[in-house]
């Protein structure tokens, strides 16, 4: 079956070609390999350099306001993170200028820090960190020990680290570049807290050296991303201005007069967090382009590795013919489209943005759903390719030793991904009330029993194109769509009805145990309704497809993300009756051949991600084994004759 690679291509760059265009044509001219032999001063230092190299192009300027040097493109500068899968150190460091520390002061600041600090940050001449975790606490933002105190008399607030609990742990760009930290803190007034608030404090001067009251340690080295500079912050009684809190929502008068648009703490508090779910969203596209720099390299090599011969010929059998080998690595590509697809709907939501509460609750749901599932998506898909590399991947100049390293944090920073499907659950169980104050474990799981409402599935345009299908479908066939889409969309809403269940019988005694015992179901209905969210994405995908003949592989590829997921899952569709036995066995065999259908197209599929060719660098994967297999295959001949 041929098809258009370049069709696949279009499709895949999507909405932001033209920013996929442009970071491709910038890599061009600069060296942005990464350094991983260097000690840890060495690469630190090299990877700064490199920031530096890609500030000037104006690619980190995507994402901030026109009036303040940049384009305004939010959906772009999360895209151009996704185009440097082959250098994450460099990634991560961006991320941290640009899209943390740069994106926190346009999200939560106002005029007055726009004007003064966003051309410095854009143009990398003032480095800065975002100062969130702690080391008591990482997921639980909202219960942060550090405060900030406000002086009426000096007009300033009085930023303190009162215990080691409260210091600030893991913060990239600290230990070594950061001259200015967004540092969050229980904002106090008046003797009375109003929450927890960011402000801009500066942590070292000119020199590099730590101002009076900022104490910096170095976090050492790490398993991977050792190009970024992760320090402990701890403050004693470090004053800044009035003016330094971001107060875009929640301010301090001279006097200490607090006041926010936002009455309710709660609800002020998540509407704060919420403008800053970039980095989660930008977390998730990044490590699925590590995925996709693996697959290519394990692919490559796959196609032409050779391993035992065939019988009744003289030449052996090129290693991704093996099915074997296939099962590896084809149905973790066709999840890896299903994702890509998946995360392009959740750029254009993010970008395109919303005024309404319930809209926006369902874009953060979404963007920690996808971030948790791509991220150990990227973990497994990379050891998978390592393995399928044998002893070769595992060599450094094969890249996928440090892509494994580098990728496995992202599994929890950005929010740690238990409890980020833990928050999918909490949206999909709740109506969104106007309740959001003091929503601890225990009122999270109170406030999870009383308000449950059922399933919700969106509205949106994507569903009305699945509810056509479903509708249109009458065959009970495991590779009909509609009969697909029925499966995924029936299971999610048998776990939610059965969680409701679980947490109905909660009380003001047992809420916290009727909750954590039923945190296994929590899960599962957090993972389910990603899994339906990432289908319907990738049947959206094919219907915008304009070539007949690209459309009908990537339906092939579609089948095969479904059926591979249906299989992972039979435990659970054999117990509820959704499939039989013989269904079951059915699946596999369609599994497998769906593999030998696309064997011959993988390298091409995996190519047309057109992931910028600097980043791969692998000797297995750019030609060099193929000619070795070839040389090999000729003095064989010569032997045998």
């Amino acid at each position: 079956m041929a098809f258009d690679a370049g069709e696949l291509t279009t499709l895949l760059d999507g909405r932001w070609a033209h920013v996929r265009d442009q970071v491709r044509e910038a890599l061009e001219g600069i060296d942005l390999a990464p350094a991983d032999d260097l000690d840890t001063e060495s690469h630190r230092a090299h990877t700064l350099e490199q920031l530096r190299q890609l500030a000037k192009t104006g690619v980190p300027a995507l994402g901030f306001p026109t009036a303040h040097g940049g384009s305004g493109d939010t959906g772009g500068s999360v895209v151009s993170l996704e185009m440097l899968p082959g250098n994450l150190s460099l990634m991560v460091k961006s991320g941290v200028q640009w899209g943390l520390f740069g994106g926190a002061v346009v999200a939560l600041g106002t005029e007055r820090h726009h004007e003064r600090y966003l051309r410095d940050i854009i143009s990398l001449e003032l480095p800065g960190c975002f100062a969130m975790t702690e080391t008591g606490h990482g997921s639980d933002v909202q219960n942060l020990r550090t405060t900030a105190t406000y002086d009426p008399e000096a007009q300033e607030f009085v930023v303190h680290t009162p215990h080691e609990a409260a210091r600030k742990e893991y913060i990239g760009n600290a230990a070594r570049d950061g001259r200015m930290a967004v540092v969050f803190a229980q904002l106090i007034t008046g003797g009375e807290s109003h929450g927890v608030h960011a402000l801009l404090v500066p942590i070292r001067d000119q020199d590099g050296n730590p101002l009076p009251g900022v104490e910096i340690t170095d976090c050492g080295r790490k398993a991977g991303l050792n190009g970024v500079d992760n320090g402990r912050i701890v403050f004693d009684q470090v004053r800044v201005p009035r003016e330094a809190l971001l107060n875009r929502y929640g301010d301090v008068a001279p006097d200490g007069t607090y006041s926010s648009p936002i009455a309710s703490k709660g609800k002020r508090f998540f509407t704060m967090l919420g403008t800053l779910i970039r980095g989660r969203v930008s977390v998730a596209g990044t490590a699925g382009s590590a995925a996709k720099l693996a697959l290519e390299i394990a692919l490559r090599y796959g196609d032409a590795r050779r391993q035992f011969g065939r019988p009744g010929t003289e030449d052996e059998v090129v290693v991704l013919d093996y099915l074997a080998h296939q099962r590896k690595l084809l149905p973790a590509l066709a999840k890896s489209f299903a994702l890509h697809f998946a995360q392009e709907e959740l750029v254009s939501s993010l970008h395109e943005g919303s005024d309404d509460e319930r809209a926006q609750r369902e874009l953060e749901s979404r963007a920690a759903g996808l971030k948790a599932i791509t991220t150990w998506h990227a973990t497994s898909t990379i050891q998978t390719c390592r393995e399928a590399c044998g002893g070769a991947g595992y060599l450094a100049e094969n890249q996928l030793a440090q892509l494994k390293a580098d990728t496995d944090v992202f599994t929890t920073f950005e929010g740690d991904n238990t409890v980020l499907l833990q928050l999918v659950a909490k949206g999909l169980l709740t109506n969104y009330k106007d309740q959001f104050d003091d929503l601890g474990t225990l009122g999270m799981a109170k406030f999870l029993a009383d308000q449950f409402v059922g399933s919700v599935i969106e509205r949106t345009a994507t569903r009305s194109l699945v509810q056509r299908i479903i509708d249109a479908s009458g065959k009970d066939d495991i590779l009909d769509r509609g009969w697909q889409l029925k499966m995924f969309d029936d299971r999610e809403r048998h776990v939610l009805d059965g969680l409701g269940r679980r947490l109905r019988k909660s009380n003001r005694s047992n809420a916290f145990e009727v909750f954590n015992s039923a945190q296994d179901h929590v899960l599962r209905a957090g993972r389910v309704h990603v899994d339906r969210l990432v289908l319907e994405a990738f049947v959206a995908a094919i219907e915008r497809c304009r070539d007949r003949k690209t459309a009908a592989l990537l339906n092939k590829v579609c089948d095969l993300y479904v059926l591979s997921t249906i299989e992972e899952d039979r435990g659970w569709f054999l117990e509820h009756e959704r499939i039989s036995p013989r269904r079951s066995k059915a699946i596999t065999e369609a599994v497998n051949d769906l593999c030998a259908q696309l064997r011959p197209h993988a390298v091409d599929l995996v190519t047309a991600f057109n992931l910028p060719r600097q980043w791969l660098t692998a000797p297995i994967a750019t030609g060099a084994e193929a000619d070795r297999q070839q040389a090999q295959q000729a003095h064989d001949r010569t032997l045998r004759s």
